[in-house]
């Protein structure tokens, strides 16, 4: 018996089964169960769950009019209006492999993905950036062919392109052959450190995932076709695709679809459309708690609340906990993992880093960080690793990578952390983002969550900058909240010096008005690490002689 089980809540077993099946398949269940009942909502305009397969259906029919089939490679360029789960399902109705693209990706990163993913084909709508950068990708040559899926379908606009709409036809009496371990989707994941890597993510690992989340339950549940979720966390992202849209079809709940994150509007919807169910990112909930009067808004239909993509600061989440009297549930994943991985039940310790409980079916450990096959004891720091049936086989085209990623059958996470006698995991941070400072481990997420008591920060990442005296040291960025003043470093290891330990106080700090993230909403270390970098590599310059003081010194 694992240690974790006796942890579980008492609806909840570890060991239950878990299906593995296809998407189409999945697509199929879901719409003759809740054939229906309401499945999204954009715009106003409602598709029902069957009317979802139907036109999905069509779709897929189209696409293969056109020659789309097994061994082709479909692009979703599509923020999150119904286009995605309609042309997601139909390309891997017709055998093929789908690949997301990010509406912040730039044109070479764009580039990158279509042409090691082998994309024969790109699906866009009519929003002016994303037809733009379909043109640039096509006039490149890193796409053959660019079909429009058209925002006036939902009442919208579609900026001047001549891209063919995506078709539709008659669906045909049999469909092309799909086993669960057939490659669906090659999910991106590593561009901010570097060349961005394809997960190669099967229909087994993906309908194995949605299986895990259903498979936990605990006394926040809701009954099957009650909930009302809004969907604003990207599609093109795994945790929305996987952890949201999938997983709440699996229950017959109703997505409401939002392009783009306002915590205002937020609030109106919320209130308006009962919404129940909502997951978002720590930088979301700060949003949303900052909002002017949140604390007399009608928040009360909400009874499903989680934060992911990042760890949530104790001192937010203690914040959104009490404006939405509510616990807000969490855990973590990857991409590689589609990305089930832990869950924190509602009885669960609270304390910093704490990532929960494995979700049934998954086994995790802690590993040394220098003998990945060696399991550390109970409370020691190691390597997280994680196996079971949704984790991914490997990364597309890449053997090298491929051979480090896994040990004795079990993916590397690259994170690090430690394991409780309960079994619960708690989340130390990147292992990449760990500063060596004159010899210890410093580990930025527990500085991070530190300045987050300061009552003037909103949002701060910390990373690892050169020190002449201690190899590395820590330096904070910042961003604040409205109406605060700014404060110095030295105000800020004021502040610390209580809550971090001497090797781990910020030796820099910069104020800004707003830190780099994901598409997801994440905050990005490494794109901070990747300016003090540049930033590093000028001053080199300027501190080399020119030609004329080496002709003086010769």
């Amino acid at each position: 018996m694992h240690p974790w089980e006796a942890s579980y809540p008492p609806e909840c077993r570890w060991d239950t089964p878990i299906a593995r099946g296809t998407l189409p398949g999945f697509l199929d269940a879901v719409a003759t169960r809740f054939a229906e009942k309401s499945a999204l909502e954009y715009r106003g305009h409602v598709l029902s769950y069957a009317q979802m397969r139907a036109l999905s259906d069509r779709i897929a029919a189209g696409l293969m009019a056109r020659g789309i089939g097994k061994g082709d490679c479909v692009a979703l360029y599509l923020p999150n209006t119904p286009w995605h789960p309609l042309c997601f399902f139909a390309a891997l109705r017709t055998g093929a492999r789908v690949v997301h693209f990010s509406a912040l990706d730039a044109k070479r990163e764009l580039a990158h993905k279509a042409r090691d993913s082998g994309a024969t084909l790109l699906i866009t709508t009519g929003f002016a950036a994303l037809v733009s950068n379909a043109e640039w990708l096509r006039a490149e040559g890193a796409v053959r062919d660019v079909l429009l899926a058209p925002e006036a379908r939902w009442g919208g606009e579609d900026a001047a392109c001549d891209f063919p709409v995506v078709p539709e036809a008659e669906p045909p009496d049999s469909w092309p052959g799909i086993t669960p371990d057939d490659l669906a989707l090659l999910q991106y994941t590593g561009g901010t450190t570097g060349t961005p890597k394809g997960a190669m993510l099967s229909h087994g690992n993906l309908t194995a995932a949605v299986a895990i989340y259903r498979s936990w339950r605990d006394h926040t549940d809701l009954p099957e076709g009650t909930a009302r979720v809004l969907v604003l966390l990207p599609l093109f992202h795994i945790f929305a695709l996987t952890a949201v849209l999938l997983r709440q079809l699996a229950q017959g709940a109703l997505c409401h679809l939002r392009v783009r994150f306002d915590a205002s509007l937020w609030v109106e919807d919320v209130e308006r459309l009962r919404i129940t169910t909502f997951s978002g990112v720590p930088t979301m909930w700060i949003g949303i708690s900052g909002v002017p009067g949140i604390e007399a808004r009608d928040l009360s239909s909400l009874r499903q609340c989680s934060s992911g993509g990042a760890p949530m600061p104790q001192e937010v989440q203690g914040r959104v906990e009490r404006m939405l009297k509510l616990r807000i549930g969490g855990g973590w994943g990857m991409t590689e993992t589609c990305p089930a991985g832990t869950r924190i039940p509602p009885h669960g310790p609270i304390r910093a880093g704490i990532i929960g409980l494995p979700l049934p079916g998954i086994e995790m450990r802690i590993v040394a960080l220098d003998e990945p096959t060696r399991e550390m004891a109970v409370g020691d720091i190691g390597e997280i690793a994680i196996r079971g049936p949704n984790v991914f086989a490997g990364y597309w085209n890449r053997p090298d990578d491929n051979a480090t990623a896994f040990a004795d059958g079990w993916f590397l996470t690259g994170d690090t952390g430690w394991m409780d006698a309960q079994g619960y995991f708690t989340l130390v941070d990147r292992r990449k983002n760990m500063i060596l400072s004159g010899g210890f481990n410093v580990y930025p997420a527990a500085i991070e969550q530190a300045i987050y008591e300061h009552p003037a920060v909103a949002e701060c990442v910390v990373i690892g900058v050169p020190d002449a005296y201690r190899g590395q040291a820590a330096k904070a960025f910042c961003a604040l909240k409205p109406g605060t003043q700014p404060f110095t470093l030295e105000d800020l290891r004021t502040f610390l010096a209580d809550r971090v330990g001497k090797h781990e106080m910020p030796a820099a700090l910069e104020i800004r008005e707003g830190l780099p993230r994901s598409a997801a909403g994440k905050l990005l270390a490494s794109a901070l690490r990747d300016e003090e970098a540049q930033k590093l590599g000028r001053d080199e310059v300027a501190r080399k002689p020119g030609r004329d003081e080496e002709a003086a010194k010769a």
